[in-house]
């Protein structure tokens, strides 16, 4: 298994590649934000171990930028911080495990291996139907360059209709999700929220990408 390790503390790097190496993975060493990137991107790893605090670019921004190219790698974080607002963060931004500094060995090969064994899977952290953005980490939607101010409610629907995007999804899955299962209101609550989302994501731009599939529900596409 091929393991990228992006870490500027040089003597820590070389023991964990010796240790890592023994265990039968190989790894290359990256020693900045930059270098680590460009590395994360011109070879094939299985796994990448990313430093949070890096010269030229923090791990917070590689992590973010791998995710926003479509590079779903499994990424273990490491940091000097220890606080829960740094491992949401650091978990938000697409990593997909957080370990704080000192930490085990044993508990980080034992990570390690847990991400090789579920290995690449697509899940990306933006959301984009045309040119339509539902970012479900930072709760913010865009169409373009322009940003949309949503309630909560507009988004959870929103959302359900982004990550089903040119399907028709029925008014009681956007009752599910946007509302708790004991919820006994009227249904048409929901003809409410979509009315209100196509005037905020749709008619300012000239758009109809909200449409109403009459008897089965909302189908949201490009």
């Amino acid at each position: 298994m091929r393991i990228l390790l992006v870490d500027d503390e040089r003597r820590l790097a070389d023991l964990l590649k010796d240790g890592l190496t023994s265990e039968g993975f190989a790894v290359d060493l990256a020693h900045d934000g930059r270098e680590g990137l460009w590395m994360a991107t011109e070879q094939s790893y299985d796994v990448i171990v990313l430093d949070v605090m890096l010269p030229s670019l923090h791990g917070y921004g590689v992590c973010a930028r791998l995710r926003e190219a479509g590079n779903w790698t499994p990424i273990l974080m490491l940091t000097a911080k220890d606080g829960e607002y740094d491992e949401a963060e650091a978990l938000d931004t697409g990593a997909d495990d957080y370990l704080t500094k000192p930490f085990s060995y044993v508990v980080l090969l034992a990570r390690l291996r847990a991400l090789v064994r579920r290995g690449v899977r697509e899940r990306p952290a933006v959301l984009s139907v045309g040119d339509l953005r539902v970012d479900p980490a930072g709760l913010k939607c865009s169409r373009g360059d322009v940003q949309i101010a949503l309630t909560p409610k507009e988004f959870a629907i929103l959302h359900c209709l982004a990550r089903r995007a040119g399907e028709v999804v029925p008014k009681s899955e956007l009752l599910a999700r946007a509302w708790d299962f004991a919820y006994d209101g009227d249904s048409n609550v929901v003809e409410v929220y979509i009315s209100a989302l196509r005037r905020k994501i749709d008619k300012p731009f000239g758009r109809t990408t909200l449409s109403t599939v009459r008897g089965a529900g909302y189908r949201l596409e490009a």
